[in-house]
């Protein structure tokens, strides 16, 4: 029986285009795959607290030796790792957020993030298949005026990637704003175009992803 880790951090609960894409990946997900399991954590509903000197100096510190103020920063950071080594495939909803992702995904990533165990060389997690859901409201696409300025999808790439060595595959909406700022009425048909493929491409990868992961 496999299991997804589903995260979404949007702070927004309703109208979210990272959590309407996502809710599409996992529910073709779960079509494909009914006995599977699923471990949801909203980060924005529920956010977990920012790395701590407590989170950090506890993993340096004897068991017998650390206050309780560690142990209870251990034990989150303990929680949250088994979490991710668990799960047969990741799913991440990220809208971008001022350039870059929401903090809560940020306290996650700090959180879970142990070197030795589940980051570095021979990471606990290496290869678990990671689907990255983003949205953004403009264009950073290749030859447009701010494509420097997505670090969004690039930056999750990195960590994921390059730190817990996730292999990771990212879906993208753009123009979400579209709609609501008069000034970018004439992008609507584009902002309907890039919502409806990342619909399309979530149904599509969590298909296949479930039904190799059933195999």
């Amino acid at each position: 029986m496999a299991t997804l880790l589903h995260l979404d951090s949007s702070a927004l609960s309703q109208g979210s285009t990272s959590r309407d894409v996502a809710e599409t990946f996992r529910k073709a997900w779960e079509e494909q795959h009914p006995d599977g399991k699923v471990v949801y954590r909203d980060l924005a509903a529920n956010p977990l607290p920012h790395i701590s000197e407590a989170g950090i100096t506890a993993l340096f510190t004897d068991a017998a030796e650390r206050t309780a103020e560690q142990q209870a920063a251990f034990d989150l950071r303990n929680e949250l790792a088994e979490e991710l080594e668990s799960a047969d495939a990741v799913l991440i909803a990220a809208p971008m957020y001022n350039f870059s992702i929401p903090s809560s995904l940020k306290a996650w990533l700090d959180q879970v993030i142990i070197m030795g165990r589940t980051g570095g060389e021979n990471s606990s997690v290496a290869g678990k298949p990671t689907t990255v859901v983003t949205s953004r409201g403009g264009s950073y696409a290749p030859g447009t005026p701010r494509e420097g300025f997505e670090f969004a999808a690039t930056y999750l790439e990195k960590v994921l990637g390059g730190l817990l060595g996730l292999d990771v595959d990212v879906i993208a909406a753009e123009l979400t704003l579209a709609r609501s700022v008069p000034a970018m009425a004439g992008l609507i048909d584009q902002s309907d175009a890039s919502r409806a493929q990342a619909h399309e491409a979530a149904a599509t990868k969590a298909k296949a992803l479930a039904a190799r992961l059933s195999a």
